[in-house]
């Protein structure tokens, strides 16, 4: 677990180095939980969000988008039960002065029985070799049995305890499983209450005449509320579904892990509107979609999996998250929810409209039923730097930082450098990333000598590399370079365009998909 944390710090300071990601207001020391990206990370953070808008828009042609405010009427909120209920249990230690989520706390308790049942398992893989049983360990194993019940013991008290909102209940289990604090490694804890997550602005010319409204903590609110909007300009039929990417706003206790969770995030949503009873093979549906679509980029299908809750919101009826396998663990980076017809429902209450939908088949009105894919961009950003940063040992015993991202999500995607800075190849390089330019997003670059230009393209993530030798103004030909295999081709320059465009193309990942 050390050796992975460490890789994920070395990807923290990645990020800075090489312009992905930065601390907000750096030149202030920072603001806690809030980042900017840099050069490289807004191209590739568009780049994620220009496939997810793609596929959800392109390759669906029941499925359209909307960009809503992210100031909305105070009673929206009232109504999604976020004012009342949009809450998180704290917990402080005495000592330390720091506050925590008490789910979280026992929730990494939990996640401590799993590495202790595990590490007994690979010790024994590695004692038994081939003849290994691993299902037959965990079944008869004493320590793994132990360690089961005491997890499966402890998991079904947290259960019991978030259902019924029990803080009480809370703070007994962090006491009864002696949870220290990280920090001063002692159990001098508060007791449990709650905290409401969403941040609150004034929005009026006067003080006396100005009314309290919330940053939006969720980009759903506002389809839902524009649901009439665009089921009627669009002529919509349902099913149908209506697509948004957007900020939201958290004012989140326990923000860490880097990017993992902040108080300023990004949202690609999508709440797909369907006939009440049909929503369960729905759900499944978009759960084989969405995975479909994660599974795209190449990653590797043992790093997902699908994590179903136990506690479901009050509104849904099912509810999965895709889980990814980041150094930290495997965690949330999508969420698949039903939501039956509560938000239409709640908006048509809270606001005397009808929220309907006609169905001239059945030749009746009803509330349509939702299906929600909800993604965080960030957490997106995070998985995709995370399974892309190699430290590669060479050949040659040098190593190599690489960045292996997918080529139609990485900021640039090719690099032109002259072999020299005079004789005429400056001109023809540059000439080439003229070309291209319109196609791709292309770079120019003569600095330092030509391995070092390679090394920095490869922490970047650049997929190709062309150099312009002496030769070049003779026979037309460039050296190909490409960054995983390192391999270097001689090919034509006019055949560069249809060599490098449909491998870096948002449109290549499509064609997986459809």
């Amino acid at each position: 677990m050390a050796q992975q944390e460490d890789v994920f710090k070395k990807i923290v300071s990645h990020c800075k180095e090489y312009g992905f990601v930065f601390p907000s207001s750096d030149i202030y020391d920072g603001l806690g939980a809030v980042y900017d990206y840099g050069q490289n990370g807004v191209e590739l953070k568009n780049n994620i969000k220009q496939y997810w808008w793609q596929f959800m828009t392109l390759l669906h042609d029941n499925i359209v988008g909307i960009d809503s405010a992210i100031f909305m009427h105070p009673t929206i909120w009232k109504a999604s039960g976020h004012v009342d209920a949009f809450n998180d249990p704290l917990i402080d230690n005495r000592d330390s002065k720091k506050r925590y989520r008490a789910d979280v706390l026992i929730e990494d308790q939990i996640a401590k029985y799993d590495e202790k049942i595990d590490k007994e398992v690979a010790k024994a893989a590695k004692r038994f070799g081939d003849a290994f049983d691993e299902a037959q360990f965990r079944a008869t194993n004493a320590r793994v049995l132990e360690n089961q019940a005491k997890r499966d013991a402890l998991h079904e008290r947290f259960s019991v305890a978030m259902n019924a909102n029990d803080l009480e209940g809370l703070k007994q289990i962090i006491i009864d499983e002696e949870i220290a604090c990280p920090i001063s490694g002692t159990r001098n804890w508060t007791d449990v209450r709650q905290f409401n997550l969403m941040f609150s602005t004034e929005m009026g010319s006067t003080a006396e005449g100005a009314s309290k409204i919330y940053l939006r903590p969720e980009t759903a609110q506002g389809i839902f509320v524009n649901y009439l909007n665009v089921q009627k300009t669009g002529r919509m039929k349902i099913p149908f579904g209506i697509a948004q990417i957007g900020k939201a706003f958290r004012n989140e206790i326990v923000a860490r892990q880097f990017i993992f969770r902040m108080r300023e995030f990004e949202q690609m949503e999508m709440q797909f509107f369907v006939k009440p009873g049909t929503e369960l093979q729905w759900f499944e549906e978009w759960k084989k979609r969405r995975m479909a679509w994660h599974q795209a980029l190449g990653f590797g299908a043992e790093n997902y999996r699908f994590h179903d809750h136990e506690k479901l919101a009050h509104y849904a009826n099912a509810a999965s998250d895709v889980e990814f396998h980041m150094p930290f663990g495997f965690k949330e980076v999508e969420g698949i929810h039903s939501r039956t017809d509560f938000d239409l429902s709640q908006h048509a209450k809270f606001s005397g409209k009808k929220i309907e939908y006609f169905d001239p088949e059945e030749n009746r009105s009803y509330t349509p039923y939702v299906i929600e894919t909800s993604i965080g961009v960030d957490r997106m950003f995070l998985s995709v730097m995370c399974h892309s940063y190699e430290e590669q040992k060479l050949a040659d015993g040098q190593t190599r930082t690489v960045l292996h991202l997918p080529a139609a999500l990485a900021p640039i995607k090719l690099a032109v450098f002259p072999l020299t800075k005079k004789d005429g190849l400056p001109e023809k390089a540059r000439e080439i990333v003229n070309e291209l330019q319109y196609h791709f997003k292309c770079v120019y670059e003569e600095k330092d000598q030509i391995g070092k230009r390679y090394r920095r393209q490869d922490a970047i993530g650049t997929p190709f590399c062309v150099t312009v030798d002496p030769d070049t103004l003779t026979d037309g030909c460039v050296t190909l370079r490409d960054r995983d295999t390192m391999e270097q081709q001689r090919v034509k320059i006019e055949d560069l365009r249809s060599l490098i465009e449909d491998k870096v193309s948002i449109t290549s990942l499509l064609k997986k998909l459809k």
